[in-house]
């Protein structure tokens, strides 16, 4: 399109045909080679591992001293995950799944209405009951390990899996809090009130409207919690002991003894207990920095 020059300076002219050919220049952009090589060392520094991982799962017990350990199995066996399946695995995979799925469902059904309450309410004692859940994350478990404990006993919950479950939302609770309430102030507050309008009570307007719109801030809650409900182990190592009761990461220790380690056995069941969570990882990775930053723009 040819811009007029009436009433403009030839100097203004020439800018506005200088422009394109300006805005070209701007957007051809160098290659950024320091990134590159960030880039390049974080791949390695993940990758290495995950192939030392698997490739020393696939080695016999005798070969795992015997051969480099970045070298390629001169004999690939699956004996070590066979050892791994045979020894109590889906016992200890199915205490995680419900363990995992457990934590989940109780810090979504406790944050999501918690954080709509602080999003939505000017009352002091909602603001200030947000203040003292926020301390939560300045705590570690392991300082408050025997009075959780000695709840644990007395509510007769010792050695369950809802001994695990209930500490392990709780120390959840604030970081799920905080992401949700960020993400809820997102939200236009023309909404809410189209939805008082139509008469929706606070349950109508937390179901139809902040439940789908809190959707990526959810899945982010969900993952992160899952991640730390999957590799707990102070919980389940202090607040239950029977074999039934037992998770993966307790579930590991059967591969070292008094006078050595199975290794490559150990690695298998490392691989196989991964799996799970990584997938979970990758069905919600799209939504999580989206969760992470919302309200951060404000």
């Amino acid at each position: 399109m040819t811009v007029p020059n009436v009433g403009m300076p030839p100097a203004a002219t020439a800018a506005v045909g200088d422009a394109p050919r300006r805005r070209r220049r701007v957007t051809r952009q160098r290659p950024n080679v320091v990134a590159g090589l960030f880039a390049a060392l974080w791949f390695l520094l993940v990758a290495v591992p995950l192939y030392y991982l698997v490739s020393s799962s696939l080695r016999r017990r005798s070969d795992y001293l015997a051969e480099s350990p970045l070298s390629i199995p001169d004999a690939p066996t699956l004996e070590n995950y066979r050892t791994v399946l045979e020894g109590g695995f889906g016992r200890y995979l199915f205490n995680n799944i419900v363990v995992t799925g457990g934590t989940v469902a109780l810090v979504v059904a406790l944050a999501l209405p918690a954080a709509y309450a602080v999003a939505r309410s000017a009352s002091p004692f909602v603001q200030r009951g947000f203040s003292m859940l926020l301390i939560g994350l300045a705590i570690p478990a392991q300082a408050t390990i025997i009075p959780v404990y000695l709840m644990i006993t007395q509510l007769r919950l010792y050695d369950t899996l809802l001994a695990i479950i209930l500490p392990t939302a709780a120390f959840a609770l604030p970081v799920a809090t905080l992401v949700l309430t960020n993400s809820l102030r997102d939200v236009p507050r023309e909404l809410y009130e189209a939805q008082a309008v139509d008469g929706a009570g606070p349950f109508r307007v937390l179901v139809s409207l902040v439940l789908p719109l809190a959707r990526p801030a959810v899945v982010t809650v969900s993952v992160f919690t899952a991640l730390t409900a999957w590799n707990g182990f102070l919980f389940p190592l202090v607040l239950t002991q029977s074999q039934s009761t037992r998770v993966l990461t307790l579930g590991l220790w059967n591969f070292q003894g008094q006078f050595g380690t199975n290794v490559p056995g150990l690695l298998a069941a490392v691989t196989l207990s991964v799996l799970p969570i990584f997938a979970v990882y990758l069905l919600g990775r799209r939504f999580l920095l989206g969760g992470l930053t919302a309200g951060f723009g404000k």
